[in-house]
């Protein structure tokens, strides 16, 4: 089930964006993040795809309690399109959460947002996720030779780049 997040995912949020087996996979340098950042994000996280660029929706399990998290991000209004991540808790994980998380993301991306395409970055090692985009309709449309950084110094990793039109 996805949902807007509220002021009570604070604590969740401070745990997703603190670990640091998940910062191998963003585009920014690893650093913790304070809850007064996290409370300042979610004051402000009303703000719509097409004025912020991007759109977090939470991730929830059959107790409407957060477990993870989907991003649409690098929006463009021009093309109609948006890059998009997802992060679910370790011990949620193998679950069917993510897939259903972008099952139902689908129609509200064509439907109410207007996008006529999805993509995403994925390391060439995550067997799961490339798994996970592809029952999900996407498609592999390149390699991305030596993008992404490894936890190991001076590693280097390719990603898989994918695209679904919706």
């Amino acid at each position: 089930m996805l949902r807007a997040p509220e002021p009570d995912d604070l604590e969740f949020l401070f745990q997703l964006e603190n670990d640091p087996d998940l910062w191998a996979h963003a585009d920014v340098l690893p650093a913790p993040v304070s809850r007064h950042a996290l409370r300042e994000y979610l004051r402000h996280a009303t703000a719509s795809l097409a004025d912020a660029g991007q759109l977090r929706l939470i991730i929830s399990n059959e107790a409407q309690e957060p477990v993870g998290t989907l991003d649409l991000y690098d929006y463009s209004a021009r093309h109609q399109r948006a890059g998009v991540g997802i992060a679910v808790l370790p011990q949620e994980r193998r679950r069917g959460r993510a897939a259903a998380a972008l099952r139902a993301l689908l129609p509200y991306a064509r439907q109410q947002l207007l996008l006529h395409q999805l993509y995403c970055t994925v390391a060439a090692s995550n067997e799961a996720s490339i798994k996970l985009f592809r029952e999900i309709g996407f498609f592999q449309v390149g390699i991305r030779r030596d993008w992404l950084r490894t936890a190991r110094p001076l590693g280097w990793e390719n990603a898989v780049e994918m695209q679904l039109i919706l």
